[in-house]
């Protein structure tokens, strides 16, 4: 078989449909040195992340995943399946909640719904879309929601797509 290869991307804001649903697999594993290494190098010093003696004595009785780390790891999941290649930007996260703790050797399972999507009023070939992100654990509590807004591009208009001869 000959040919251009296929690249993978994400998807364009035309492709996406408001009440989809996209199970990002596989999940992700938390790790004693993701914590440490993720809190160490964003300057995050709690204890609950960093002190397993102290975080003993704390209500979980264990070390908590930083929670930056769970919120990046979701959006991160979604990158392959969603936004590579079709994200003009990030334009904000609001919603932002952990309900239930995820710990060391917990495996995080991101999903995300299309909730709204517009074509831009200001930037022509580009729309705006609202993401919700659900992390869960390998028990299906849910550990981690995020409402993010990003800036996609179109499909872009080629010659052929628009009927025209490449």
């Amino acid at each position: 078989m000959t040919g251009e290869p296929i690249v993978q991307r994400g998807l364009y804001y035309d492709e996406l449909e408001v009440g989809a649903r996209y199970a990002h697999r596989p999940g992700r594993t938390a790790t004693e040195a993701d914590n440490v290494l993720f809190s160490t190098l964003t300057m995050n010093t709690q204890a609950l992340h960093l002190d397993a003696a102290y975080s003993e004595s704390r209500p979980f009785g264990q070390r908590l995943m930083n929670s930056m780390w769970t919120l990046s790891t979701m959006v991160g999941a979604s990158v392959s399946q969603l936004t590579q290649g079709t994200l003009v930007a990030q334009l904000g996260m609001t919603d932002i909640s952990f309900p239930a703790p995820l710990f060391h050797g917990d495996t995080l399972y991101t999903e995300t719904e299309v909730v709204e999507k517009r074509l831009s009023r200001s930037r022509p070939g580009q729309g705006i879309v609202t993401l919700r992100h659900t992390g869960r654990n390998q028990q299906g509590e849910v550990v981690g929601v995020a409402t993010r807004i990003a800036l996609m591009w179109c499909v872009p208009q080629t010659e052929e797509s628009a009927g025209g001869k490449a």
